[in-house]
């Protein structure tokens, strides 16, 4: 934890510091997912408009965000390590909840997916996925290990949003999402594009995810 005055779940104010503030009360969720493979930001792009959605690779299932609650339980539960690469976590040694990069199949292994548009639909280089606010007890952050254990940081919320993650059409992409406390977050999203037919600059509606990190 990097701030002296955290933030509390629900009704308190906004800090203004990474756009990490309390979050609003929403309806129940129609589904919970805690473990297997689950493509949590899929993106697609249909009759000329995004479609954001959570794909549930086990079963099959697709939901809206609205309708699932993302849930990273104890095991997830690992510290900072002492490698100064890692401090965008935290201090070492703090307790850090971890999805992985790398499939872990106690936990729920998160995706990013982009199979359903094809290539070409796009400008090279112009599909971005954009983490626009995060809501909840800390901080929250996306990243990447290499075969050595280095970090490249996608997302981070402690050091101020929006931040945009690269795509590219027709994949896939895993990392490790990383929440620096217990409790419940919600994370917006928002895809941009542009056309390479007609160039034009398309942006999806906010697209909110909720997760619930348990101690």
């Amino acid at each position: 934890m990097r701030r002296t005055a955290r933030i509390a779940l629900l009704l308190t104010a906004v800090t203004g510091l990474s756009g990490l503030v309390a979050a609003p009360a929403t309806a129940a969720p129609l589904a919970t997912l805690d473990t297997g493979h689950v493509d949590v930001f899929g993106v697609a792009f249909e009759d000329g408009e995004f479609d954001l959605h959570v794909h549930d690779e086990t079963t099959g299932s697709e939901y809206a965000p609205s309708e699932v609650l993302l849930v990273a339980k104890p095991e997830a539960r690992t510290t900072v390590p002492a490698d100064p690469a890692y401090a965008f976590l935290g201090k070492p040694g703090a307790p850090v909840w971890v999805l992985p990069q790398v499939e872990d199949t106690n936990l729920l292994w998160p995706g990013i997916a982009t199979e359903e548009i094809q290539p070409g639909v796009f400008v090279d280089g112009s599909l971005r996925l954009k983490v626009t606010r995060v809501y909840g007890p800390d901080d929250f952050s996306i990243f990447t290990t290499d075969a050595v254990g280095a970090p490249t940081v996608l997302v981070d919320s402690g050091n101020g949003l929006p931040d945009g993650i690269d795509l590219s059409p027709a994949s896939h992409l895993h990392a490790n999402w990383a929440f620096e406390a217990a409790g419940c977050y919600s994370v917006t999203v928002r895809a941009v594009g542009t056309l390479a037919a007609t160039g034009e600059r398309v942006v999806s509606a906010p697209a909110t995810y909720h997760f619930k990190v348990n101690s």
